[in-house]
């Protein structure tokens, strides 16, 4: 199991990176739905501080298996939100096309 430091970076890591390509996204492509792009700017940080919470919230006199296991279903969430955003920005790129 990975820690809960590693785990707060793996969360950045990936919000910031969605982050960044909406950004470069918007440079590129001057002419895209700039409130689109914000909204999921807006729904990645929401899914990094509800993560976040999460993570810093645990009960810490639980059984080790269910932390365990919320920490599972942390990292799923954090996969498949990603992965909604990502999918998000990626049809506005078939649109720009």
């Amino acid at each position: 199991m990975s820690s809960v430091r590693d785990l707060k970076k793996d969360v950045d890591y990936i919000i910031y990176e969605l982050i960044s390509d909406c950004l470069a996204f918007g440079e590129i492509h001057e002419t895209a739905d700039a409130g689109e792009l914000s909204s999921i700017v807006s729904d990645a940080v929401l899914l990094r501080n509800d993560l976040f919470s999460r993570i810093n919230n645990r009960d810490k006199g639980a059984d080790p298996g269910v932390v365990r296991e919320s920490f599972r279903q942390i990292k799923k969430d954090l996969f498949t939100g990603a992965d909604d955003l990502f999918e998000r920005l990626s049809t506005l790129a078939v649109k720009e096309k």
